[in-house]
């Protein structure tokens, strides 16, 4: 299996954890699979208000420059490791 089709399996398995990951999972599962797919973030950061989407922008923000294929596995990875394999 290469490892596009690892990143579409873990992001299928991620819906079916027997546990909620942590927030700083989420965010971290969140960042690696848009860094994987968009690539590096684009556009304006959200207001003060939008604790939730700053977050994510800002997790989002800390991959820039790593690379598709790094994010991909990393998050594969990460999905591995929350699932107890």
């Amino acid at each position: 299996m290469d490892l596009k089709e690892k990143f579409e399996s873990a992001s299928k398995q991620v819906m079916n954890l027997d546990e909620r990951p942590s927030n700083d999972e989420l965010l971290s599962l969140y960042s690696y699979f848009k860094q994987g797919t968009e690539g590096d973030i684009s556009g304006k950061r959200p207001g003060m208000i939008n604790l939730k989407g700053r977050a994510k922008f800002d997790a989002w923000a800390k991959l820039a420059g790593m690379s598709a294929d790094e994010a991909m596995k990393s998050y594969v990875d990460l999905v591995e490791s929350l699932s107890g394999k």
